[in-house]
Parts: C-alpha cells; sequence; structure tokens
C-alpha cells in the first residue's frame, strides 16, 4: 500500500483543499505549532484543518520542538502544549514531534526529551511519531536504538530512501507542485494505513470501534495473558511481526508493546555478547551447521578466520564459534 500526500504550514498560505483533493492527494500532515518562537499554535493550523476535513483529505499533524527541547521535562511541557492545540480534534494520520532544532550534540538530551514527549501523547490517547532526516535526524541528533516503538517520518530527498529501520512515511522532496497550493510543497509517501489503526484503535480522538454482533450464549474461553518473557521469546521467534505491524498485533492483543520491545532488546543484546560454540561431528557441513543455528556459512566463516579456510573443509572434532 502506497499513499501520496503532502506535509504544510503557514508558509504555503491560503491552500485551496478541494482543489488540492483533486490533485489525488490523499493525506495530509499539518503543522499545528512548536517552540521554537516561544509556544506558538502555527498561523495556518486551524484553516488547514478545517479546509482538509471538508475536503475529505484524511490528516496528520506535526509540532516543531525548539532548540531547548533537549531534556524529558522540556520533551513533556511541548508534548502538553501539543495536546493543547490538538484538543477536540480528529486526526486520522500520527501526531508527530518534529526535531531539526536542537543542536546534535545534545544527542543524548534529545533522545529523552522525544521519549518523554511520545510517551506523554500516548497516555494522553495519541499515536505518536517522530519527524526527522534519515541522516542529520535519526542518526547524529538522536539515538534511535531506543525510538524504535514509534512511527517514523523520515526526510530523505533523493531516489529512494536508504533509512534503514521501519519508517511508515517518507518525505522524499520539498520542491512539490500542487494544484491549490502557491509555490512549492513537502511531498510524502505513506506505506501504512494509518487511518484504519487509528481509527479502528480509538487513537487521536476517534472512539475504538465496537462490534456490533451479539454476544455469544456461550462465552469464549480466556487464553491466559503470557508474561513478558513470554512474548518476548515469541518475538524472537517471528511470531509477532516486526516494526510497526508488531507493535499493533502486541497493543491489539492487550499486551505492554514498550516492557515486551525492551526484553526483546536485552536479549538480543545479551546474545550477542555471549559467544557460542559447536563441536564438529561426522558428516557436519558448514552448510548445515549454520542453517541449524539461523546464521550462514560465511558469518560463522568470519569468527572462525584462523581455522576455517575453506569453507568446503571442516574437520570432525573441531570447535568452532557459531554465534
Amino acid at each position: 500500500m502506497t499513499r501520496k500526500g503532502i506535509d504544510v504550514s503557514h508558509w504555503q498560505g491560503t491552500i485551496d483543499w478541494n482543489k488540492v483533493k483533486k490533485a489525488a492527494i490523499e493525506f495530509a500532515i499539518i503543522k499545528a505549532g512548536g517552540s521554537d518562537a516561544g509556544f506558538y499554535t502555527d498561523s495556518k493550523w486551524e484553516a488547514n484543518y478545517k479546509g482538509a476535513k471538508a475536503a475529505g483529505i484524511p490528516i496528520g499533524a506535526y509540532y516543531f520542538v525548539g532548540k531547548d527541547c533537549v531534556t524529558a521535562a522540556a520533551g513533556k511541557a511541548d508534548a502538553e502544549r501539543f495536546l493543547q492545540i490538538l484538543k477536540g480534534k480528529q486526526l486520522e494520520y500520527p501526531v508527530y514531534m518534529d526535531n531539526e532544532a536542537q543542536p546534535a550534540s545534545a544527542k543524548a538530551g534529545i533522545t529523552e526529551a522525544t521519549i518523554a514527549f511520545c510517551e506523554t501523547m500516548e497516555d494522553a490517547g495519541y499515536f505518536v511519531g517522530i519527524y526527522g532526516s534519515a541522516v542529520s535526524g535519526f542518526k547524529e541528533r538522536m539515538d534511535d536504538t531506543k525510538l524504535t516503538p514509534y512511527a517514523h517520518w523520515v526526510a530523505q530527498y533523493a531516489s529512494k530512501c536508504s533509512y534503514k529501520g521501519d519508517y511508515g512515511i517518507w518525505q522524499y522532496s520539498s520542491k512539490g507542485s500542487v494544484d491549490g497550493i502557491s509555490g512549492n510543497v513537502d511531498m510524502d509517501y505513506a506505506y501504512v494505513d494509518y487511518p484504519a489503526i487509528i481509527q479502528n484503535g480509538g487513537f487521536n480522538g476517534f472512539t475504538k470501534a465496537v462490534s456490533d454482533d451479539s454476544k455469544p450464549a456461550t462465552p469464549a474461553p480466556v487464553t491466559p495473558a503470557k508474561t513478558v518473557d513470554e512474548l518476548a521469546q515469541e518475538v524472537l521467534d517471528g511470531k509477532w511481526g516486526n516494526g510497526t505491524d508488531r507493535k499493533e498485533r502486541l497493543t491489539a492483543a492487550g499486551y505492554d508493546y514498550s516492557a515486551v520491545q525492551a526484553k526483546v532488546n536485552a536479549l538480543v543484546k545479551k546474545q550477542e555478547s555471549t559467544p557460542v560454540y559447536y563441536t564438529v561431528k561426522s558428516g557436519d557441513t558448514l552448510s548445515g551447521i549454520a542453517k541449524k543455528y539461523g546464521t550462514t556459512v560465511s558469518a560463522i566463516q568470519n569468527l572462525n578466520p584462523t581455522l576455517i579456510k575453506n569453507v568446503n573443509l571442516i574437520l570432525t572434532g573441531w570447535k568452532i564459534r557459531v554465534k
């Protein structure tokens, strides 16, 4: 699934949203406000929100934080201001924290502020995400390893996005041209069906969908809740998908995604730091051993450079490292 969209602010002036709709734009992320010039609401927020809604264009929102948003307290304060601006509105796409103004030297603080911002928005019932560039944002300005629970909106003006993690929206150009908008406009592609997730899940001002099916005559048996440890192992076994899909499925099942993902990260780190060895038996092949341990022949050879010179020649009794 790919949907074409735009993101706008007061810089685009007055927008004719009906023309935008006819130009086959399927969603819009609208600037709601920021803190880069004191706390403020974007001068075109209300007009853009109402105009896009009237034209039938699904929307999300973003909040541009200032250079001082480098602590958890600052991130929480920005989120609370964002919540004030969003009050009473419904948004079919995520609400994003835009990290561009802070200095890259404050990477640890920016990451703490981002987590506090996102947690505050989630606690208020919003589906939250983070905006940043593929390199200067998620790589240089934030510790992205700590931000995997949140939706990513990645900016990279190129023929393809090189960001290696999971992302739901790619901002691919800042020089788009769309009927109904004067001058250049940012262009985006969405790869996740956010409207379905957000509306059915009851996020961003919507009421969670309730089935109209009548109650069954006999209540269905209740499946015992699984522990975080059990869920983490199932995630490692590939039973809960990856990225946004994993978050949605765990959340829909009533589990704490953040707690499960934290346990998964801890287990992966432990596995990576603890070497695993195997003693070669008669009849073994390197490809067979690699398959058994979920790795590759080349990876095993790289772990045993002085012992395995030829991948087709291993001797019984060799103790080789496989992970």
